[in-house]
């Protein structure tokens, strides 16, 4: 009996004759040697390592082709779908519908009624939009029918989705050449809307655990919106003024009404370039007249400023933040402005930065740093604010150094304003409607051709005149005060300066000044009380009158030789004072009294003591011209030295510094031989 390969390998072993049978055993031990693995060379079968990693990416490799294809039939049928929504959404939606749901978002928006004129135009690629041409927003006839503004073109883009199910939603929204009108009322807030979905957000938005919260019926999304060309008129009631911006150029962010917005607004305001960088965490807060967290920046050729900070646009009851702003050219914004204040040309450029808050009734400024042209000072500085009075300005401000001239340009020009019922007048000069009460000081300070160190001042404006006081400072090695006053009956800028100097050395204020002809060099006091149609730092010497009374010690008079000039009047009816300068006159005090008006001078009896003559002098002296039309004498100081030293009169006349000298004949003078 045979059984299968068994019994054909018995005939082929006997069909082959010389082919014997293994033996049984060796066929066995070779099976289990063929089950094991066999032992081939490191170089063939590789590291353990190897064929771990050959197990682990055994499964990958078996499920990676299949979600590949997966993957690629998602993304297919994907791309089909918005292939085909694409070119069949101008077949599933109508123009109509879309446009007559931006219509309803507009009027819910903004509680007006939107009126569109031009034919509406739809788009799918690259994206579902909608524009609308010669849009017309203004208020239901029968609640006035007031227009809010125009634009000539509106685009924004819509869900497709959301039309396909019967819905509209807009985002992305562009304005091209839009014309709106927007009114700030006698509270200080914007009208923003009729009754639309914006203004009751903003009435509806509370402020709870340092966030703003808003009802969720009250939210809603926004997106984007940028405005293109575009013209804004906001009219202040408060104030009666009308803002005109031109050549709006905006890109706003505000996803939702409930987040944050950042917006950058550029516009051209009476022919000047304005860009407006603000953001904030809080809009509606902002927009309601609330506190708000804002950060803003205002940047032309005119201004720069900087705020950061809590603020509202429509008190200063809270603001605290940091500000800094820059003027590069003064007179310029002054300008641009509209405003003009007498003077201040002088004052080049201004900056402040300045820790800032409220304050009871006003502001406060700490850690303030100004500057006015190349003055910087520190210090603290305060704006009081009251119902019914002029806002007043108060504080410390140390400088390093300082010039006073272009200070009493930018603060006490045309200050002395009228009572507090003229401020509902509209007065033409900003600074007619403060009140000022500064203390000042200074290591060094120039004030016009003076140098003066070490200076404490003040100025005060209020009760309808103004003051500025240097209380305290050093002047030439001695001491200088000085009273400047503006009054209201002067209100063209007239006013009176009086000035005190107490042991100065003027003959190092002559060198200084560069100042010819024969001066009195000595250390000496001055007393100065002048009035003037002009204000005193502006006016010329023609424009003053008042008083002079100056008096010295010991000194000199170079140029003048009493013993020359004695000689001089023995032997010529005239002469030039140069003829008798080859000496110096050295008296032992002066004193000297002056009264200025009509652009001249007019000296009494000006007294030159020496050791043994005393020059006295009186007449006028022209300031235009240098002219001089005076009387003196030269006589012996000793009464008892008369005989030897006889009295000499003469005539002064021409002009400054080498005058005529022309010797009065006495009468009782025995005839020349």
């Amino acid at each position: 009996m045979c059984y299968g390969l068994l019994c054909a390998s018995e005939k082929t072993r006997g069909a082959l004759g010389h082919l014997h049978m293994p033996d049984i055993s060796y066929i066995r031990r070779n099976q289990r040697i063929a089950a094991q693995p066999a032992e081939l060379p490191a170089e063939i079968m590789g590291t353990s390592r190897h064929r771990r990693w050959r197990r682990k990416i055994g499964p990958v490799s078996r499920w990676l082709p299949a979600f590949a294809r997966f993957s690629t039939v998602l993304l297919l049928i994907a791309l089909g779908l918005f292939v085909a929504l694409r070119v069949a959404a101008p077949y599933l939606i109508s123009t109509g519908f879309v446009r007559s749901g931006i219509e309803d978002a507009l009027s819910k928006w903004t509680g007006y009624h939107a009126e569109i004129k031009g034919t509406p135009v739809l788009e799918f690629w690259p994206t579902p939009r909608i524009t609308l041409n010669q849009v017309t927003i203004r208020q239901p006839r029968e609640s006035g029918d007031k227009l809010l503004g125009s634009i000539e073109s509106l685009s924004a883009d819509f869900s497709l989705i959301d039309a396909l199910r019967g819905r509209t939603s807009f985002h992305e929204f562009n304005l091209l050449r839009p014309n709106l009108a927007l009114t700030r009322d006698e509270n200080g807030l914007i009208d923003w809307s009729y009754a639309g979905l914006l203004a009751r957000a903003i009435s509806g938005v509370r402020y709870e655990n340092g966030a703003e919260v808003l009802d969720p019926d009250l939210d809603a999304e926004i997106g984007a919106v940028t405005v293109e060309d575009g013209a804004l008129v906001v009219t202040d009631i408060r104030t009666g003024n009308i803002y005109h911006f031109d050549s709006v150029t905006a890109d706003i962010a505000w996803p939702r009404l409930s987040g944050a917005i950042s917006a950058v607004v550029i516009a051209r305001i009476n022919g000047e370039d304005l860009k407006v960088d603000y953001a904030s965490r809080q809009p509606l807060l902002a927009f309601a007249g609330k506190n708000a967290e804002t950060r803003t920046s205002i940047t032309s050729n005119l201004l720069t400023a900087h705020f950061q900070g809590i603020a509202s646009i429509a008190s200063i009851s809270a603001l605290s933040g940091n500000i800094n702003a820059t003027i590069p050219d003064v007179p310029s914004l002054l300008t641009w402005s509209g405003k003009s204040i007498p003077g201040i040309g002088t004052l080049k450029s201004a900056s402040l930065e300045s820790d800032i808050m409220s304050s009871g009734s006003g502001l406060r400024f700490n850690n303030l740093s100004l500057s006015l042209n190349d003055a910087s000072a520190t210090g603290v500085m305060d704006l009081f604010t009251q119902p019914g009075k002029r806002p007043k300005i108060g504080g410390t401000l140390a400088f390093d150094e300082m010039n006073l001239k272009p200070f009493l340009d930018a603060f006490a020009l045309r200050l002395a304003a009228g009572e507090a019922k003229e401020i509902s007048t509209g007065m033409s000069e900003p600074l007619q409607l403060l009140d000022v009460d500064v203390r000042l000081s200074a290591r060094r300070a120039q004030m016009g051709l003076f140098e003066l160190s070490d200076v404490g001042a003040s100025m005060i404006v209020g009760g309808g005149e103004a003051k500025f006081d240097i209380g305290d400072s050093q002047f030439e090695g001695g001491e200088m005060t000085a009273h400047l006053e503006a009054t209201k009956r002067n209100f063209d800028g007239g006013g009176k300066l009086q000035l005190s100097i107490r042991d100065a050395d003027f003959a190092a204020l002559a060198e200084r000044l560069h100042l010819k002809g024969p001066l009195p060099l000595a250390t000496g006091s001055l007393d100065l009380d002048l009035q003037s149609s002009k204000a005193i730092w502006t006016a010329g010497l023609g424009d003053v009158t008042g008083k002079l009374r100056f008096w010295t010690r010991e000194g000199t008079i170079p140029g003048i030789d009493a013993g020359a000039l004695r000689t001089q009047a023995a032997e010529k009816p005239f002469f030039p004072l140069s003829a008798a300068a080859s000496g110096a006159f050295s008296f032992d005090r002066l004193n000297l009294q002056a009264n200025f008006a009509n652009g001249s001078a007019e000296i009494h009896d000006a007294h030159i003591t020496g050791a043994t003559q005393t020059l006295t002098l009186s007449g006028v002296i022209t300031y235009q011209s240098n002219g001089l039309a005076l009387s003196g004498s030269l006589e012996a100081t000793d009464p008892a030295k008369a005989a030897e030293l006889p009295p000499l009169p003469f005539f002064v006349g021409g002009s400054w510094p080498n005058p005529v000298i022309s010797p009065v004949p006495l009468l009782n003078a025995p005839a020349k031989p």
